[in-house]
């Protein structure tokens, strides 16, 4: 069991890897729930996650996520615990603290532009997650950690992408700055300008047709000669 689960994160990081540029170290964004689930079934993310992963992990979370512990007390105080051993991300809630599946969310706008992976056992914030394209999500089943397949919204954009229907701004700009500091650009719109030119008459619809004999101008011929024979005869 525990080969097959390998094997499928291996797979599914790959999809990562190659579709979304996901690089080591893996930044991973964890809430309050993933840390108690961690906690109650004696999991031990710093050590088992890289493995799991099959790189270096980076564990991090936002003061909203610790803020969100502290404010649910005694209940929570061994995940608070947990969360504030990471790596503290800036969000964009210093002054106006938001909840913990909020904040996260916007940690991942504007296309994931830092490859965070999500880890939360909220499925509320899982469903939202799942709506978003690139973005690996995480969570604890069965006293296992466990990366979550390629959503629907995630392979549609690889297929998009694939097709070509889908490439980003700054890399049209970069194609038009790159042809025209080649010149392409240039020869490109000469080649458009050039019209075709009116050809002439085929040389070989200009040559005369040879006429074939044919068998009945032949024989007109024939009887002729016959004719000439038979008055010398006489």
């Amino acid at each position: 069991m525990k080969l097959k689960r390998q094997k499928h994160a291996k797979k599914n990081m790959g999809f990562y890897k190659n579709n979304f540029h996901v690089q080591e170290p893996f930044q991973v964004l964890l809430d309050g729930t993933f840390c108690q689930a961690a906690l109650r079934n004696k999991i031990q993310i710093r050590e088992q996650l890289p493995g799991y992963l099959g790189g270096a992990t980076q564990l991090c979370t936002t003061r909203c996520v610790l803020k969100e512990l502290e404010s649910l007390g005694k209940a929570l105080y061994g995940a608070k615990l947990i969360a504030q051993r990471f790596e503290v991300r800036n969000c964009s809630h210093h002054k106006d603290p938001v909840s913990g599946s909020v904040c996260l969310l916007s940690m991942i706008e504007e296309g994931n532009p830092h490859h965070f992976f999500i880890a939360t056992q909220d499925q509320d914030l899982a469903n939202k997650v799942k709506k978003k394209a690139g973005v690996p999500l995480l969570f604890i089943i069965q006293n296992t950690m466990v990366l979550d397949k390629p959503s629907p919204k995630s392979l549609a954009f690889v297929q998009k992408l694939q097709m070509n229907e889908l490439v980003p701004e700054h890399q049209k700009q970069s194609i038009v700055q790159l042809k025209e500091k080649e010149g392409l650009a240039k020869q490109e719109g000469e080649k458009r300008r050039k019209r075709k030119r009116a050809g002439g008459p085929n040389p070989l619809s200009c040559l005369k047709k040879k006429k074939k004999k044919t068998q009945e101008g032949q024989e007109p011929s024939a009887e002729k000669k016959k004719r000439r024979k038979r008055k010398r005869n006489r």
